[in-house]
């Protein structure tokens, strides 16, 4: 029986081949989106699980607001684990890691650049599993001015990762010792570090502060651990620690401190939520986003869904052709059941085949995604033994799904009403088909419409006024290296052709170097009435170089030495300062919180707000000061001739730092780079909602193909009548124009609501 089932089934597949292939298209079209974005939400799931007690690993974070500043973030004070672990017996064991920026590995008479550095306490690889290949991973990172790194690195610098008792020279000053060797870090991890230097080395992670938040602190908890009830115990031991400094250095008690609607807490991550549900300031690394996982997948189910609706649409249109066959079948003792086997049995054959053809589609275009979503998804997880269970049971339910509705469909025509030529099933009367239309079309153009407001707010991105000209700016960075050559080498840098201007300092408007500190409008300071601001300093040419605008005073000069002791506010802070004229009053830097020690700064000029954080954070109070700093340097420049440029750049660096090694990068990236999230999701957005619409087309034209089969004497005599191409094109669309504007009325208020939520 299955085999007869299987030869009217193919030889029905080759009989009509367009709708076949129309079939099979558009659900290996579907199934292979699908397959990309489940590989995608999978991957986005799986980070941090290769932790061996992933479940009992929780990241303390912070969560702070002191009058107006606020802070949400991944950080806290060094002394907190070590407290924590000495006062909580839940606690098995706590490390602490800090993020060290970027060092110097000299290598055959040159330095090499790394940047994925951190400093770690040893109890590291007692909590995270992180194999060591050679070393101890109890005393690694016991001893300070020790050094474990990863086996890539390993083989990096030394071609082997026998190189325990190696030394590395880091920064030109200090010799590391290696003490061990570890696997690679997953790239399903939250962190992904190179180089483990101990954080025994570091004075701050020995100060008892706990007004400071410095280190990201992680603990390992019992099992059976209440995360709840150890939250408020961790909160309780905090409040009663940072009584007393609280007193000594604001003179309030927490209870006043709390009245004012202030605090200073603690909250419990899980590890493996770290990545889709935490997006926090100061992360080790870029997160994911549960609602970026949650419309991926919405969109992977939608083009399913669509590509199904096709199928079902094309078999039932085509039921008039199946009438008769269905009819004799009964009358020769056919069983309704053995209908239904046979057409479920064509319904799987074409399932089969759309999911041999997704598959194929899928490995090919993995490479591709890989590049688009910025992941290192391998098509290898699409062979492994649970993929290969999943995909089977999806193809098998796509099939049964696809062809339940057509299958009890057909099998239901009475033979009699058939074989007399009395089965009447109008095309145009069918209103599932109908609402299966406007039920694919409705999502299509949700899709259309999200992802449309998607890449309008990309644009918004690209095109605002962030107050400063982030276009044809040239930053060299690292440039602190230079040392006391750093005036000599922006002096070069000003004789160059197309060089407009030449700024130092550290301090950019994009993430990167930030300090905060806190002033006061008066000398009168009680510890209450202060304002944490940006401090940034910068040299004379900062604002011209940048473009900032002016709204009142000056910009500094080097040539008036008061300028030493002057300040210049953006708007947000001369808001906070009570007054939008500010100019020739004073501000104060509280230097010492326990003394009240303040610095006096002359307000010479307030300037407009500019981005120099994310476009999702408000612009902050921000202060300028006249002060050398030479973290890096940006040019403005106007020449079509950059690389000429560049190439010049880079002989005067090699000149004055012939060791060390020459990187630079453009404003406008960097400021780009803050949205590549968004500009992934845009991205992959735009071409998974033109994949639906096509599909959906691909469904709309099988039924149009069908409709003009159905309507071929009709045409042939309108045409013998004088109606023209366009008249019979009118006649087969009317129907589905009608159907489509229906979809884009019942689709526009849901995409509104959905996208104005988003």
């Amino acid at each position: 029986m299955l085999k007869n089932y299987l030869k009217i089934a193919w030889r029905n597949l080759i009989k009509n081949k367009t709708f076949s292939i129309i079939n099979i298209a558009g659900l290996s079209i579907g199934l292979s989106c699908f397959l990309l974005i489940a590989l995608y939400v999978f991957d986005e799931f799986s980070y941090d699980k290769y932790n061996t007690n992933a479940n009992r690993i929780y990241r303390i974070d912070s969560e702070i607001k002191f009058g107006d500043f606020v802070y949400n973030g991944a950080e806290t004070p060094a002394i907190m684990g070590p407290s924590f672990a000495k006062d909580n017996q839940q606690v098995e064991r706590f490390v602490r890691l800090k993020k060290n920026g970027s060092i110097l590995i000299s290598k055959a008479g040159e330095n090499i650049r790394e940047d994925k550095v951190v400093y770690a306490d040893p109890s590291l690889f007692q909590i995270f599993t992180l194999p060591m290949i050679t070393g101890s991973s109890k005393t690694a990172l016991a001893e300070p001015y020790s050094l474990v790194i990863t086996e890539s690195t390993a083989k990096k610098y030394f071609n082997s990762v026998d190189v325990v008792g190696k030394t590395l020279l880091i920064n030109e000053k200090t010799n590391y010792k290696i003490t061990g060797v570890i696997k690679d870090i997953p790239q399903q991890s939250h962190f992904n570090f190179d180089f483990f230097m101990s954080a025994s080395e570091l004075e701050e992670s020995r100060v008892n502060d706990w007004s400071t938040t410095n280190f990201q602190t992680y603990v390992l908890l019992k099992p059976g651990t209440d995360k709840k009830r150890l939250e408020k115990q961790f909160n309780r031991s905090m409040t009663a620690y940072q009584a007393p400094q609280f007193k000594k250095d604001l003179g309030m008690s927490m209870d006043d401190f709390e009245k004012a609607g202030d605090y200073f807490r603690c909250t419990l991550m899980p590890l493996s939520e770290i990545h889709l549900h935490s997006g926090k300031m100061d992360e080790l690394g870029v997160n994911g986003s549960i609602e970026r996982a949650y419309i991926f997948s919405a969109i992977a189910v939608f083009i399913l869904l669509i590509a199904c609706v096709n199928f079902v649409n094309l078999s039932t249109a085509r039921s008039s052709n199946r009438a008769k066959e269905v009819g004799v079948r009964k009358v020769f003792g056919g069983l309704r059941n053995n209908l239904i086997a046979q057409f479920l049995v064509e319904s799987l054959i074409v399932s089969l085949l759309s999911f041999v053809l997704a598959l194929c589609i899928a490995s090919q275009l993995l490479p591709l995604f890989n590049q688009l979503a910025d992941k290192h998804i391998s098509a290898m997880l699409l062979l492994s033994p649970w993929a290969f269970l999943g995909l089977l049971l999806l193809m098998i339910g796509v099939g049964l799904v696809s062809g339940s509705y057509p299958a009890f469909f057909l099998s239901s025509f009475q033979p009699i009403s058939v074989l007399k030529g009395n089965l009447s099933r109008g095309f145009k009367r069918s209103k599932l088909r109908n609402t299966l239309v406007v039920f694919q079309f409705s999502i299509s153009i949700i899709l259309m419409i999200g992802t449309t407001v998607i890449h309008n707010q990309l644009n918004y991105i690209q095109n605002k006024d962030i107050g400063f000209n982030k276009e044809q700016v040239l930053v060299i960075e690292n440039t602190y290296i230079l040392n006391a050559q750093t005036g000599a080498f922006r002096n070069e840098l000003m004789k160059l052709h197309g060089v407009k201007n030449v700024t130092a300092t550290g301090f950019l408007p994009v993430n990167g170097t930030r300090s905060g500190r806190g002033f006061v409008a008066t000398p009168a300071f009680d510890g209450k009435n202060f304002t944490l601001m940006q401090l940034w300093p910068v040299d004379e040419s900062y604002i011209p170089a940048l473009q900032i605008k002016i709204k009142s005073g000056r910009n500094f000069s080097s040539q008036l030495l008061t300028d030493s002791s002057a300040v210049v506010l953006n708007e947000a802070a001369a808001k906070s300062y009570g007054s939008e004229s500010p100019i020739s009053k004073r501000i104060y830097r509280v230097d010492d919180f326990t003394t009240g020690k303040l610095t006096a700064y002359t307000i010479i000029g307030v300037i407009k707000n500019f981005n120099f954080n994310s476009l999702h954070e408000q612009i902050a109070p921000l202060v300028l000061t006249l002060q050398q700093d030479n973290g890096s340097i940006a040019l403005r420049i106007n020449t079509a001739e950059i690389s000429s440029l560049l190439i010049q750049i880079k002989n005067k660096w090699k000149d004055m730092a012939p060791s060390q090694p020459f990187s630079y990068s453009f404003l406008d990236d960097k400021f780009d780079k803050q949205y590549n999230i968004e500009q992934r999701t845009g991205n992959i957005s735009i071409i998974f909602s033109a994949l639906a619409i096509l599909i959906a087309c691909l469904g709309l034209f099988g039924l149009l193909t069908y409709a003009a089969e159905q309507r071929l004497k009709e045409i042939g005599i309108r045409k013998v009548l004088g109606a023209s191409i366009s008249d019979i094109v009118g006649m087969l669309w009317k129907d589905f124009v009608k159907l489509i504007l229906l979809s884009f009325c019942i689709a526009s208020p849901a995409a509104w609501w959905l996208m104005n939520h988003w």
